[in-house]
């Protein structure tokens, strides 16, 4: 039986050398065209097959893996993410984690099968890795960029790159809006405890109300969720107190509907009666009557920069950064306005 032609075999026929042949295989763009069909022609000729255990596909693949893709969030981020593919001739597959915890999702398998498939790299968006599903990552040989990660453990910041927004200024933005129209009683309708956006978002709102030297009201922080019912629910909490907010700021333009919603099951009028302020600056906050102010994140770049980043990872050059944060900027639209009762000054 004829031996198996190995990597050094297609490097001398082809008169290359071995990482050459390597660049070739995993799809580099660092290979003229020239040496490229010469290095092609004689792995077909040899049927030389990488003892990797990857497969080439016809086109250079990243896996993209969300917790949810049915969101306006999740939709600007990808358009963003396909965009830079068509740019960089990169196919994109995209796939989402189960409601449950799923068997097998984020496993050291699933890593595996990502790898055998020879996909470059996996980019994931707003969901929660362990450091030994980073590691797993990396043993598969996979590039791993995290977009809004809802944690990010220590000991696994030289194992991945993430990006997302200026959290803690968006927060700070979206509140001195609010301070400088008048508001004094304001209510924060957050995400997750969880989550590291979430948190970075309430300490700049925090850091906001301090320096007007407006103190801290425990009873006004709420922190449920991003999705439009926990909106609902957060706002007919802060809307019940005795002594209800005149403005409040949602931790995304979805749950900013919520409180919309069940502001105006009230008869409230807005702004007139109450102030919302979002984040994101999704589709939707056009689409709203009145218009959301909210705070823009740079969803569609952060979508590209994680797609340029994981092709660079897997052509083994080092990150500028672990960590890409995108700047924010607040949008002002009709869902803001001074308080029908003016505060008294702090």
């Amino acid at each position: 039986m004829a031996s198996r032609p190995t990597l050094e075999v297609v490097a001398r026929e082809a008169g290359v050398s071995k990482a050459t042949v390597s660049k070739v295989i995993n799809g580099r763009d660092d290979v003229g065209p020239a040496t490229r069909e010469r290095v092609q022609a004689v792995i077909a000729a040899l049927g030389y097959m990488p003892t990797t255990g990857r497969r080439t596909p016809a086109a250079p693949t990243v896996t993209v893996l969300f917790d949810a893709v049915v969101n306006l969030y999740s939709a600007q981020v990808l358009s963003g993410v396909v965009t830079a593919g068509i740019e960089q001739a990169v196919d994109v597959v995209v796939t989402h984690l189960p409601a449950g915890p799923g068997p097998g999702a984020l496993s050291p398998a699933w890593f595996r099968s990502v790898a055998a498939r020879g996909h470059l790299g996996v980019i994931v968006v707003t969901t929660e890795m362990s450091a030994q599903q980073v590691r797993s990552c990396a043993s598969a040989g996979l590039g791993l960029v995290a977009i809004d990660p809802v944690s990010i453990d220590p000991s696994s910041t030289d194992r991945m790159v993430s990006v997302s927004g200026t959290n803690w200024s968006g927060g700070l933005q979206a509140t001195e809006h609010l301070l400088g129209l008048g508001h004094r009683r304001i209510g924060f309708a957050g995400g997750p405890v969880a989550s590291r956006p979430a948190e970075q978002r309430l300490h700049g709102h925090l850091a906001a109300l301090g320096s007007r030297g407006v103190p801290r009201d425990d009873a006004l922080v709420l922190r449920e969720g991003f999705a439009y019912e926990d909106g609902v629910r957060m706002a007919e909490r802060l809307l019940s107190l005795p002594e209800p907010p005149s403005a409040v700021v949602a931790g995304c333009d979805a749950s900013a509907l919520g409180v919309m919603a069940a502001a105006r099951a009230r008869g409230l009028r807005l702004p007139q009666d109450l102030s919302i302020v979002g984040f994101d600056d999704t589709y939707a906050a056009e689409w709203t009557a009145p218009q959301l102010t909210t705070v823009r994140q740079p969803m569609v770049e952060m979508g590209r920069v994680a797609l340029r980043t994981v092709l660079r990872l897997a052509h083994g050059d080092r990150p500028d950064t672990h960590h890409f944060e995108l700047a924010t900027s607040l949008v002002v639209r009709a869902s803001t306005g001074p308080p029908a009762v003016p505060a008294q000054p702090a």
